[in-house]
Order: structure tokens, then sequence, then C-alpha cells
């Protein structure tokens, strides 16, 4: 990574700032993105990188530019942990949706054919182990980061021949301030497994350097995945049981 532009999204805490510390240790030029100025400005003075502040959806063109003019890594990291059911209203739907998923595609659309004409490129999408296995509580948190893996698949299996690298992290429970507000039902499912963010840049590392998509940093959440895939009936029955369980603590 010695002296790559990388470009970090929602990198103003938690997983963000541990993976925009992490590649800026390992020499890469970094921009440190957050919709938080100050956030931004002081990791980035921190690491010695660059604060570009904003909304993740616009922020590959000046990201480029305050890089010199290529982005080789971009980390799709900001999200949104929206919670409700699927009578939560349509406003935070499409947030949700535009910040999870949209994000991803609109910053996709502008790097790609940069990429694509170099045959080279990185693209990082932070998902979420929701993506693979559903949140309790969380309907629009859930359904989107579905969105976000699906579109992370697509892009490794559509340009993998071309050069494209793309890895998808889906941590369990992190222990950062998207933990705190998932609530009670953070507190029953994604608490007691909690790692730090730092866990999470080093798993991402760790994926990188076997060159894997799909990047576990609990690694129980893989044998989780298979379960549901081969009988889907049981897992849900499961899951179902822990939903009880959360309704009964209200």
């Amino acid at each position: 990574m010695r002296d790559k532009a990388v470009v970090v999204t929602g990198a103003g805490a938690g997983i963000g700032a541990a993976l925009a510390r992490r590649f800026a240790a390992e020499g890469a030029r970094v921009v440190v993105n957050d919709l938080d100025p100050d956030k931004a400005k002081a990791v980035a003075e921190e690491i010695g990188g660059i604060a570009v502040p904003g909304d993740a959806s616009a922020i590959v063109e000046p990201a480029r530019e305050a890089l010199g003019g290529t982005v080789d890594v971009y980390c799709a990291n900001a999200g949104l942990a929206s919670g409700g059911t699927e009578a939560a209203d349509e406003q935070v739907w499409a947030t949700a949706w535009d910040v999870n998923v949209m994000a991803h595609i609109r910053a996709a659309h502008a790097l790609l054919p940069g990429w694509l004409e170099r045959g080279e490129g990185r693209f990082i999408s932070t998902v979420s182990a929701a993506g693979l296995l559903t949140m309790v509580g969380a309907a629009p948190y859930s359904v989107t980061k579905h969105g976000a893996y699906a579109f992370a698949e697509w892009l490794s299996l559509t340009y993998r021949h071309r050069g494209l690298k793309v890895h998808a992290i889906c941590p369990q429970g992190v222990r950062t301030d998207m933990l705190t507000a998932a609530g009670s039902a953070g507190e029953l499912v994604l608490a007691p497994s909690a790692i730090e963010p730092e866990d999470v840049a080093e798993a991402l590392f760790a994926g990188i350097e076997a060159d894997r998509f799909l990047i576990l940093p609990h690694p129980e959440v893989g044998g989780y995945y298979a379960a549901r895939a081969s009988d889907p009936d049981r897992w849900l029955g499961n899951m179902n049981h822990i939903q009880q369980k959360w309704e009964a603590a209200q």
C-alpha cells in the first residue's frame, strides 16, 4: 500500500478511522472523509492525511483532486444504522438506501472507467454481518446491507478479470457509536461478541494479503452463513426465537 492513493468514507470515527489509520501506517496517502468536518480534520491531522469532508455520495472527484488526480483504493465505509420494521417511514427507507447502497454505486460509477483502463483498482465495501444474516429490529439496515453486499459481489464477478479487486467486510458487533445506537437489539445480539474497530482493520489487511473477497472479522459468521444457506427454515426459526426473546425484554 506504500504511496497508494486511498479514500476512506465515514472515517471520522469507528471502523472508518481505524481503516484510515491502518492504511496510513502502511505508507498510503489517505483522504479522510466524514460528514462532520471537525472529525475528518482530527483524524487526517493525526495520520498525516487529507481531510475531505462532505457527503460520501459525492466525494470521488474532490478526493481525486486532493490526491493528485488518482484513486487506487476506495473504502465505501460510510453507513447508516436505521432501525425499525417494514412500517418505518418511507424517508427512513430512502435515506438508508441512498447511504448504504447508492453511495457505493455512485463511487463505482465514477471510479471504474479509470480503473478498467489501467487494469487495476481496489473497492472495499464495509457491509456488515447483517448483509449476510439479517439483524433483528432493523429492517431498513438489514435490507440495504444485503444490497451493499450484492453490489460488491456483482462488481467482483463482473470485473475481476480486468484487474478490479473487491472486498466485502462483514463484521458483527464492533465497539462504535453504531453499536450503541442499536439499543437493546444490539445489546442482545451484538454486544456479547463485539470487537474493536482495529480488529476489523486487521481482518481487512489479512484478507487483502490472501486476496479474499469476503472478510469476516468474526470467523463464526461463516458458519452461520453456511447454516442459513443449507437449512433456511431452521435458521429462520432460530432467528425468530431471538426475535421473541428481544420482544419479551422490551
